[in-house]
C-alpha cells in the first residue's frame, strides 16, 4: 500500500495462442485464457488476476486497519465474483471476519474499510492508461 512505481513485463511464451509470462516486482507467474476461450488454461486469465487483486488488497487493508487499532481480528477471508452484465463489470465481494472477540462496531468498521482498499478505489475511479509503441 505504497505510492511506489510498479513495473511489469508481460511476454508471450508460444505455448499456445494466449499464454504469457508475467514478471512483476520480482515475481513470475503465468497467464492464459481458459480452454473454452482458445487458451490452454496454463494460468489465470486477466480478469482472474484483477478479481484476485481486489480480494488480496481488501484482505490486506482490513488486516492493516485491525492491526493499527489492535483489534482482535484472527483472520480475514474475502470471497469474490466478477461477471459482466452487458458492458457493465459487476464485482461482488464478501468479507468474512474471524475473531470471536470483535465487537459489532469493530466488525461494521472493518467492513466499511474493506470498500476503501487502494485496488477498490482504483477500479471505481477513472484511472489514466497511456499506451505507446515500443
Amino acid at each position: 500500500m505504497s505510492d511506489q512505481t510498479i513495473s511489469a513485463h508481460v511476454v508471450e511464451t508460444g505455448e499456445n495462442t494466449y499464454a504469457v509470462d508475467i514478471n512483476v516486482s520480482g515475481h513470475t507467474i503465468k497467464g492464459d485464457e481458459p480452454i473454452d476461450a482458445g487458451g490452454g488454461n496454463l494460468g489465470p486469465a486477466p480478469f482472474d488476476l484483477l478479481t484476485a487483486a481486489l480480494g488480496e488488497c481488501t484482505a490486506m487493508t482490513v488486516r492493516w486497519y485491525a492491526k493499527q487499532h489492535e483489534w482482535p481480528l484472527d483472520k480475514v477471508e474475502v470471497k469474490l465474483t466478477h461477471h459482466k452484465e452487458g458492458t457493465q463489470d459487476i464485482f461482488k465481494k464478501q468479507v468474512v471476519l474471524h475473531g470471536a472477540d470483535l465487537t459489532e462496531e469493530q466488525r461494521a468498521r472493518l467492513i466499511a474499510i474493506a470498500a476503501k482498499c487502494p485496488v477498490h478505489k482504483t477500479i471505481t475511479s477513472s484511472p489514466i492508461i497511456e499506451t505507446s509503441a515500443g
